[in-house]
This record gives C-alpha cells, structure tokens and sequence, in this order.
C-alpha cells in the first residue's frame, strides 16, 4: 500500500480533521464519502493511511509486536484497531483486508473507523505532549 492515490491521504487528512474537532458524525461522514466516491477499497487505503500515521516513523519490523494491554476484554472495535495497526506494523495487508471485511460485514465498520481516527488523533496528542 506504498502507491497510494493524493486522493487517499487527502480523505486521510479530512477523517484526522473532523476527528481532532471530536465530531465523530463528521468522520464517520467523511469515510462514508470515500465509499460513496471509492467503494471499500477506498476506505481500506484511508484506513491505511491512519495506522501509517499512528505509527509514524517507526521502522518496518517483520514479527512486530505491540503492546495492547488488557486488549481481550475491550470491545470490538478497540479490538479491530488494535490487530488492524498490528497488521500494518506487520506489512501484513492480506491481515488488514480480512479484518476490514469482517468489520464490514459485521455491520461494525463505522465504528472500527472512528476508534481507528480517535486512537490517531490521541497517538498525535500523545507524541506532542
């Protein structure tokens, strides 16, 4: 997912907007856009996008593990972030597809993409402060 379109991380940039205002309607508005516009593969490259920036810099490790703690009993879509950046840490796309698939058709994708732009937004904050 290195050959992204400047529309992806444009979309990117509008889902961390509306989530840094807090307004969740807005995000979740935001990808509904990119799926009206792209379909789910547009919102998956979005959704790449947000695990890029949550990790940042941070090199490529093939067998990264990250530190979730207490991961079991969160809900489903705390989850869903949490393997979906592990995923990416992990170049593991053929991961990160599955997941977003099972969100979808679970009926829980919207709220995996919020928690997913909140979670960015709080690693952002977190990096500053």
């Amino acid at each position: 997912m290195t050959d992204l379109p400047q529309q992806t991380f444009d979309d990117a940039a509008a889902v961390l907007r509306s989530a840094l205002t807090g307004d969740g309607d807005a995000v979740v508005g935001a990808f509904d856009a990119v799926v009206d516009r792209a379909g789910l593969d547009g919102a998956y490259g979005v959704a790449w996008c947000l695990a890029a920036t949550m990790l940042g810099d941070a090199p490529a490790a093939s067998g990264a593990a990250l530190d979730f703690p207490g991961i079991d009993q969160a809900g489903y879509d705390t989850r869903w972030v949490a393997r979906f950046v592990s995923a990416y840490a992990n170049r593991d796309e053929p991961t990160g597809e599955a997941l977003f698939g099972a969100a979808a058709a679970d009926g829980l994708l919207p709220d995996c993409l919020l928690t997913l732009a909140g979670s960015t937004i709080a690693t952002l904050r977190s990096r500053a402060g």
